[in-house]
């Protein structure tokens, strides 16, 4: 049961009644108190009108005293009482005295609290006005028609005379009425404007969001909104503005039309791009500054999309100080200046940043990097763009200089780790002979100092259990299950951190120890492939592991698999040993033989990265091979659809195609967009691996997979 106030009318919808109210007045015109307490008034109101309609012998005196307080509170807008008696009688039963009268009599008080309350508010204006408190008490039409010829002629006041562009909108966006400053802002003359749609003013490349700003407000998401944005004068000028725009309702609450109110900034905007264009150019290049540049690099590494690439080219001059020793300095900034605007024109038109450091170095920024090759072509163009001879007066200057290129992923990398293998890598160039670039070798830039380490460790590495597993899952492309995981070696260096099997696996192969590594390797896999079998026993989870060359051209390679498999309780079948293509296809006498006992003891063999080497189709049908992963390069190709991804999906047809006919299954690589999946599950390809996927992890990551499987 609703709680009352007193008996007879609801307290909770005499708040919301009052609620409704404090907005239509807000609606009206300004009210002169905050909102709670324009709410509390109104509330107070609400409650004695209640009263009124509710006391026996009835008196309509509330009604009257009711509107002389909302005069007395400086609610003086027409629309006020006019609003207030119309509630009364449509919204004020239903709402605040359900069910508690006979509704004949209900609706005749209401009524005529109605009419009272226009009465009081009428008396009570009058009294402020000066006139006499003896006037008539009943309110004539002529009361309400000058008060709101009153209020027209204080906004029309306003409207004309404001400095401030005024335009108000139908909710089509047709203008229907405009000030003059409004018109000569933009050029045009008031009846002009009035035939004009306002959309029709926006700037192009604001037209979006301020299409957006009007819709926003239309479906009452903001009642008013400010911004800043650009419209178009009549003589097709841009007009920076400062726009607020507000919506005006209905005393029902639907939208009536909008009022945007306009400041014409475009003299402070000009003058903020100039002083922000000094703050960030070099004033004797034109160029952006070191500032700029580093503002412009760590915005492109932080939007960096996933697998999105960056590169770097740090450009210095050979031999800069003996033109300045020689010529002077004069002469050196103007062959600065020459060699900023070769740049430009060369490289900066292409869409790359060029920014000048200091001194005679320059910087280039590519974004969005296709690849290595993409960027070192950037560094060519850079290096025959200064090379040619500069004529400055009389003097042919011979110049040239040398690069250092850093291109990788922009993910995880931050601004002073570029800048840094950037000014390492043109050092490299430098010392290499100037006039050419070096490109940025992570393993070389560590090699100094860790290489001779890494070699004479790595035998004890494995002793010292430095080495982990991480897992990479294999998964049916049919119906996502987990097939397999594939085991990729890690060195969790004490000094060096975790290092990946590219900075350990060339050393172990040079040194012969990689097939000590790659016994270390099967037999940790495969037992972690056991556990994995005897706590999923329904799973069948395969495990795969890479075998080198010089593991499958060892003689005892049946006999250790065989030895790993009983120690650990592997069955066979479980365990997938992958090849290299090149290594498959070089078998020959005892290698061929080796892996054909390696089948015949129910282990799966794979050859990885197939289509990359120099396969020979009729040669494999005579290998005992169950699977072939088809190469990185064949799968990215078909990311997206265009002329060379339906090369490469012709491919992978035809290679899918092949392997089903010699009655193999075929694993896709380097999987990681739906797009890939769909069309690799539409050729027929059985499994799928990559970042799609997941991403190689530990095996407590696979186990919690299969516990949820």
């Amino acid at each position: 049961m609703a709680s009352t106030d007193s008996p007879g009318f609801s307290r909770p919808g005499a708040e919301r009644y009052a609620r409704g109210w404090a907005a239509a007045v807000r609606r009206a015109g300004r009210a002169p108190m905050a909102d709670a307490a324009l709410e509390r008034l109104l509330l107070d109101q609400t409650l004695r009108l209640a009263r009124a309609v509710i006391a026996e012998p009835f008196t309509a005196d509330p009604g009257r005293e009711v509107g002389s307080t909302l005069a007395e509170a400086a609610l003086v807008e027409p629309a006020v009482p006019t609003w207030s008696a119309r509630a009364l009688r449509e919204r004020f039963l239903p709402a605040v005295l359900p069910e508690r009268l006979d509704p004949v009599t209900a609706r005749e008080r209401v009524a005529e609290l109605g009419r009272a309350l226009v009465t009081g508010h009428a008396r009570a204006l009058r009294q402020r006005g000066g006139e006499s408190a003896s006037a008539p008490c009943e309110p004539g039409a002529g009361d309400a028609e000058q008060a709101l010829r009153d209020s027209e002629a204080r906004f029309r006041a306003v409207f004309t005379g404001a400095a401030t562009g005024i335009g108000i909108a139908d909710l089509t966006g047709r203008l229907i009425e405009v000030n003059q400053a409004f018109a000569d802002m933009l050029g045009y003359s008031v009846a002009e404007l009035r035939q004009i749609n306002v959309a029709a003013l926006f700037h192009p490349d604001d037209a979006a969001d301020l299409r957006q700003l009007y819709r926003d407000l239309l479906v009452g998401r903001h009642n008013r909104a400010r911004v800043e944005k650009r419209y178009y004068r009549k003589d097709g000028s841009a007009l920076w503005t400062d726009l607020s725009v507000s919506l005006i309702r209905h005393d029902d609450g639907r939208p009536r039309f909008t009022v945007a109110m306009l400041e014409d900034i475009t003299a402070r905007y000009e003058l903020q791009e100039r002083l922000r264009f000094q703050a960030l150019h070099d004033p004797l290049t034109g160029l952006p500054n070191r500032t700029l540049f580093f503002e412009e690099l760590a915005a492109a590494l932080e939007g960096a999309s996933a697998g999105e690439r960056i590169g770097l080219c740090f450009l210095d001059l050979d031999g800069f100080k003996a033109v300045n020793d020689r010529l002077g300095h004069a002469m050196g900034d103007r062959l600065l200046g020459v060699v900023a605007a070769r740049l430009a024109d060369s490289v900066a038109a292409r869409g790359h940043l060029v920014a000048r450091m200091g001194g005679d170095e320059f910087v280039i920024l590519v974004r969005d990097a296709a690849g290595t090759d993409d960027v070192i072509a950037v560094a060519e163009t850079a290096l025959d763009t200064v090379a040619a001879p500069a004529l400055i007066d009389e003097h042919r200057i011979e110049v040239s200089a040398s690069i250092g290129v850093v291109e990788g992923p922009a993910d995880g990398t931050n601004p002073s780790d570029l800048m840094k293998a950037a000014d390492t890598t043109l050092y490299w160039a430098k010392a290499e002979g100037r006039g050419r670039f070096a490109l940025f070798d992570p393993v070389r830039s560590a090699d100094h100092l860790a290489r001779s380490m890494l070699a004479t460790e790595l035998p004890a590495a494995v002793e010292r259990g430095e080495f982990v597993l991480d897992y990479q899952p294999i998964v049916s492309l049919a119906d996502g299950t987990l097939h397999a995981v594939e085991a990729l070696v890690r060195w969790r260096h004490p000094d060096l951190g975790l290092l990946g099997p590219d900075r350990f696996i060339g050393l172990a192969e040079k040194s012969g120890l990689i097939v000590r590594l790659g016994s270390w390797v099967l037999e940790n896999a495969c037992r972690q492939a056991s556990r994995w079998w005897s706590e999923f026993p329904d799973a069948r989870l395969v495990v795969s592991v890479n075998l080198a060359a010089q593991q499958v051209s060892d003689p005892g390679i049946v006999a250790e698999v065989a030895d790993v498999l009983e120690r650990t309780g592997l069955p066979p079948e479980l365990l997938q040993l992958e090849l290299t293509e090149s290594a498959v296809m070089a078998t020959a006498g005892e290698p061929l033989r080796s892996l054909r006992r390696l089948a015949a003891l129910g282990v799966r063999l794979a050859i990885d990265d197939f289509g990359t080497g120099y396969s020979n189709l009729a040669y494999l049908r005579r290998m005992p091979i169950h699977t072939l992963k088809l190469a990185a390069p064949f799968v990215e190709g078909i990311r997206e659809p265009g002329p060379a991804s339906a090369v490469d999906e012709q491919i992978v047809d035809a290679l899918v195609r092949l392997a089903h006919a010699l009655g193999l299954s075929v694993t896709a690589e380097a999987v990681e967009t739906p797009e890939q999946v769909e069309r690799l599950r539409a050729l027929g390809c059985d499994t799928g691996q990559g970042r799609f996927y997941g991403d190689p992890g530990g095996a407590d990551d696979i186990s919690a997979r299969l516990s949820f499987a």
